[in-house]
């Protein structure tokens, strides 16, 4: 505790003092040579980096490789761009942001996500490097399981526009739920790693996924899609957009529902009588809304709404029969002030405030008896971020989170033998954190990272997680990387007080924070004018890991993980285009009785690739998945061994689009073209092949 005084004594001071500090430095550095250009809003991680990191290298498009330029995140007006459905510039999948720097950042553009007919957030991460998703029909949960670098849901950061939405609920299916977000509102969907736990929280031994969404320019427009295809599925998107003045909006609606449905294998989970998946329905409603206002050309207000309202069925491998359902509301409001600082453009200050409510209401019959619970979290977060060129080689990004969360729980049960756990829990929270990441480019060729961030939280008291990362950069078309960080996740609300009445676990209040670090090397290399490739080993030591121990939640002991991350992306021509994901995920269980095994649900090997053709408003898009088999871990049947395997499969995905007439489009999508009833994991089997067919347009 006493090696940290010295920032809490330092750092509040900082706070107060930069600010002016910028705008007075600002006078006189105007007549430096200018490092950045003219930018209407905050960068984000991406821009930290320094000049010789956005060099040539792996660049998707540059007319001159020697003179690269930033791009403002002004749009041109509506005339002036490629109609959404007419003939869309290739993105391709787990593209490296041109300003990358210690540890690689993957982004997906809109047009990807349209050609991919992703239907949600989960949909979108499956193409990037080092995400291994299970899902059972539309999106992920987390006993399904979503994870990065062998890194769970609830062990990275998920953000819209630099705000959280997950709120650090561990059951009854809660955390982040990937279907919350309207994909027709997403602009593009950012992955990073290494110093982005300094900005954005300790617990990001995963990495940071930030979905940023569309704005309005230019006339009004108005796009839709309806789709419909197997398993009873019909999906209806829509958004209305432009410009007025000085004011942009963006309103986007979705609604998806599948029965989900369809004959399965003995020994599945989940099969009813008839020989079907059951209870696996799903149904439901995402709302956006996005208004930004320039107050003036150095100010800018932005306001963001998302709404869900979600209805499902639960599958978690259970044996016998579950008939668990789940109801899921969710509300997340964002205000951001944006502003330039001083005379010039070298400080930029960012101001933000966020209001996230996650309703998580499950229910049903267990034999003659019948559980509910439910949990309602609230949570009021605000955040300043300051980012300030102190010199042609030092940025440097500081500021200050808050976060306050209460969850109520409330907890019932018909069974004799969880009658004495009802309950009713009232729960507060405060965290609050200084965090500054300081940027220098020690040489021409080096650029040098360190962060810091520090917390205050009201259950677990005072933690400094720093953070380092460098890049070297050898040729223009060869570059070193590497980065470390220090994390802690402190333990959900619901685990340290709530009954689960789902699964029959107990909370434990003297439960410890999961602490460790994670670290990265890498090289990015430009083999050739249009092929490119980054190459990443990747590892994390996490200890006080949580689990459940004999029905109640405990710290099982230490994780460490080990990997290696490759993307290679090709473009033949101005038509087509090509890419390669491949990840090895070794994630060894080092203590107690599972000492030696792989975690459960996480494959060894994740192989996925691509080739894509576009003209003139055609497209045709074939993907392909490999995946090693995971551990089956949980909930197992009975004669099942915890040391069992689901086995490998190999799936192949077709996308397409048929121009009809104007901005018109018919859309195709054939799923599972070998038709293979594959074990996703644990004893869930996917449906073989599926197709979905539509009709998209914009006005």
């Amino acid at each position: 505790m006493k090696k940290n005084c010295w920032l809490l004594v330092a750092l509040p001071n900082l706070l107060i003092t930069l600010p002016a500090e910028a705008i007075d430095t600002e006078t006189q550095q105007q007549t430096d040579t200018e490092l950045t250009p003219v930018t209407s809003t905050i960068s984000d991680l991406k821009d930290i980096d320094l000049p010789i990191t956005r060099a040539e290298l792996l660049t998707q498009e540059t007319s001159n490789e020697n003179d690269i330029e930033f791009k403002p995140e002004t749009q041109p007006e509506i005339e002036n761009q490629p109609a959404d459905n007419a003939d869309i510039s290739t993105e391709v999948i787990g593209e490296q942001d041109t300003l990358s720097g210690s540890t690689p950042v993957y982004v997906i553009e809109k047009e990807e996500i349209q050609k991919q007919g992703a239907t949600s957030v989960a949909d979108v991460l499956k193409r990037l490097p080092g995400f291994a998703i299970n899902d059972v029909g539309h999106g992920a949960d987390i006993h399904t399981g979503t994870y990065y670098r062998g890194a769970s849901i609830n062990q990275s950061v998920f953000l819209i526009n630099g705000r959280p939405i997950n709120n650090n609920i561990n059951t009854y299916h809660g955390t982040t739920d990937l279907n919350s977000i309207p994909v027709e509102s997403i602009e593009r969907v950012e992955l990073s790693s290494g110093v982005a736990s300094t900005l954005y929280g300790s617990s990001a031994f995963g990495g940071v996924v930030n979905i940023i969404t569309k704005e309005g320019y230019g006339k009004p427009k108005l796009t839709g899609s309806v789709e419909y295809g197997s398993l009873s599925l019909n999906n209806q998107q829509t958004s209305f957009s432009g410009s007025v003045g000085a004011a942009r909006y963006n309103f986007s609606f979705e609604r998806f529902f599948t029965d989900n449905r369809y004959r399965v294998p003995l020994g599945a989970a989940n099969r009813d009588s008839q020989g079907f998946l059951f209870n696996a329905d799903t149904a439901t409603s995402t709302y956006f809304g996005n208004i930004g206002i320039d107050l003036n050309p150095r100010n800018t207000l932005n306001l963001d709404v998302t709404a869900l309202s979600s209805r499902r069925g639960l599958i978690y491998f259970g044996f016998p029969l579950q008939r668990d359902r789940l109801d899921h509301d969710g509300l997340n409001v964002g205000l951001s002030w944006k502003a330039r600082l001083g005379n010039g453009d070298r400080s930029n200050l960012t101001t933000t405030i966020g209001y996230n409510q996650n309703y998580f209401s499950t229910y049903g019959p267990t034999g003659n008896f019948y559980r509910t619970g439910a949990l309602d979290t609230q949570q009021f977060s605000a955040r300043v971020d300051h980012e300030w060129q102190l010199g042609q080689s030092n940025k440097l990004r500081w500021g200050l989170d808050l976060k306050n969360t209460n969850l109520n729980g409330d907890v019932f049960s018909t069974s004799p033998q969880r009658i004495a756990n009802n309950e009713t829990e009232n729960r507060d929270l405060l965290n609050t954190a200084l965090f500054a990441v300081n940027s220098w480019n020690i040489t021409k060729n080096f650029q040098l990272d360190l962060g810091l961030r520090q917390s205050f939280d009201t259950e677990f008291g005072n933690y400094l997680n720093p953070s380092v990362g460098l890049r070297y950069a050898l040729t223009p078309t060869l570059a070193m990387r590497g980065s470390w960080a220090g994390g802690q996740r402190n333990p959900g609300l619901d685990q340290l007080y709530v009954y689960d009445t789902v699964h029959g676990w107990e909370p434990n209040p003297d439960l410890d924070p999961e602490t460790g670090s994670s670290w990265t090397a890498g090289v990015d290399v430009k083999f050739a004018e249009n092929l490119t490739g980054q190459f990443t080993y990747f590892g994390s030591s996490i200890d006080n890991r949580l689990g459940i121990v004999a029905g109640r939640w405990a710290n099982i002991g230490l994780v460490d993980t080990n990997g290696l991350e490759a993307a290679l992306q090709l473009r033949l021509n101005s038509g087509w285009s090509t890419f390669l994901n491949y990840t090895y995920t070794d994630a060894q269980i080092k203590t107690g009785s599972e000492r030696g095994l792989q975690l459960g649900l996480i494959p060894y090997s994740l192989l996925q690739a691509g080739v894509g053709y576009q003209n003139s408003g055609w497209q045709a898009n074939l993907y392909m998945t490999y995946n090693s088999g995971a551990r089956r871990a949980l909930f197992n049947r009975t004669g099942d061994q915890i040391t069992d395997f689901a086995p490998s499969y190999f799936n192949l995905d077709f996308s397409g689009r048929i121009p009809v007439a104007g901005n018109l489009g018919l859309t195709v999508y054939l799923e599972n073209l070998l038709g293979e009833q594959y074990e996703r994991v644990n004893r869930i089997y996917s449906p073989g092949f599926t197709f979905r067919l539509g009709l998209s347009s914009s006005l």
